[in-house]
C-alpha cells in the first residue's frame, strides 16, 4: 500500500523495487497532477511473474492517519506491506519480507534509513524501526491499524501480537538537498504543532528556547550522526530547525493570533 500525492521524483524507484514482490498494488493518490499516476498506470504492463492487481484509490486529503488507514482497507491479500511514495525496498529487505510471509509471520518491523546524495545516513535519526508488515486478518480484527497524530503517523498492533524484524533496511529517500528537507520540516512542524493544538497543548517561551538544543544535542550526541560527516551536522542542524518551528507555531497558535486550518 502506498499513499502518494505528485511523488513522480521518487514513486518510480519504489513502483520497481516491489515489482515481483507484491501480487497487489494498493495507490492511494490525493490529487496527484505530476506524472505519478502515469507511473502507477504503467505497472498494470508488469508480466509473468511480475503482474500484479493494480488498486488505484483517488480522493481527497485527509490528513497522515486517516488517508493511510483508507489505504490499508482497500488490500484484500493475506498480508499488507505500507510504504510511502519515497521508501524503495532494499534487495535484502524484499528477500526478507518473503522469508516473513512464508514464516506465517504476524507483523514485521524494518529499520528505516535516509539516503542522501546516494549514501545510506546510519546514524542521523537512528535507530528507526518502522512496522511495515501486517497480516490482513489482524486488520479486520481490529488488532491493527494506524494510529498517532498528524504528521507522526505509524502502523501499530495491539499487545501480544508477535513482531518480528525484518533484515535489511527501508530506504527513505525523502529529499535531494537539506535545503529541500527545510522546507519539508516547516511543512510538518505546522502540521505537527495544529494537531498539538487541537488536543489542547500549548507552547512556551521556554519550549522555544530549549527544544531546538535538545533536538540539536539528540542528533549529534546522543545517536551520533556526527559520525554520517558533514551530512550529520545538517541532520542535527534541521531538527533543531523543526523543533524550533514546531514549537514557534504552537506558541503563536496558544495566543490566539492564528487561526488553525483544517
Amino acid at each position: 500500500m502506498i499513499p502518494c500525492r505528485n511523488n513522480a521524483r521518487t514513486i518510480g524507484r519504489v513502483l520497481d523495487s516491489v515489482r515481483g514482490l507484491c501480487s497487489q498494488l494498493v495507490v492511494i493518490d490525493s490529487g496527484s497532477t505530476d506524472g505519478t499516476l502515469e507511473l502507477v498506470e504503467a505497472c498494470r504492463e508488469w508480466g509473468g511473474k511480475e503482474q500484479c492487481e493494480v488498486v488505484l484509490v483517488q480522493t481527497q486529503w485527509r490528513g497522515f492517519v486517516k488517508t493511510k488507514s483508507m489505504g490499508l482497507q482497500a488490500c484484500n491479500r493475506k498480508y499488507a506491506l505500507w510504504l510511502d511514495s519515497d521508501e524503495p525496498v532494499s534487495g535484502e529487505m524484499a528477500a526478507s519480507v518473503r522469508r516473513a510471509i512464508a514464516d506465517d509471520v504476524d507483523a514485521a518491523k524494518v529499520q528505516r534509513v535516509v539516503e542522501y546524495k546516494g549514501k545510506l545516513l546510519m546514524h542521523s535519526w537512528q535507530p528507526e524501526w518502522r512496522l511495515r508488515l501486517v497480516k490482513m486478518e489482524l486488520v479486520r480484527d481490529g488488532r491493527a491499524r494506524f494510529a498517532g497524530i498528524d504528521p507522526h503517523d505509524y502502523l501499530e498492533v495491539d499487545s501480544g501480537v508477535a513482531v518480528k524484524s525484518l533484515d535489511g533496511v527501508l530506504v527513505h529517500d525523502s529529499f535531494e538537498t537539506f535545503s529541500e528537507h527545510l522546507g519539508n520540516q516547516l511543512r510538518l512542524s505546522k502540521t505537527s504543532a495544529k494537531s498539538l493544538h487541537a488536543m489542547g497543548k500549548r507552547g512556551s517561551v521556554w519550549k522555544i528556547v530549549s527544544s531546538p538544543i535538545g533536538a540539536f544535542v539528540k542528533q549529534a550526541v546522543v545517536k551520533g550522526s556526527w559520525r554520517d560527516g558533514y551530512a550529520g551536522w545538517l541532520a542535527a542542524s534541521t531538527s533543531a530547525a523543526g523543533a524550533l518551528m514546531k514549537h514557534v507555531v504552537l506558541y503563536e497558535l496558544g495566543r490566539g493570533t492564528t487561526t488553525p486550518t483544517k
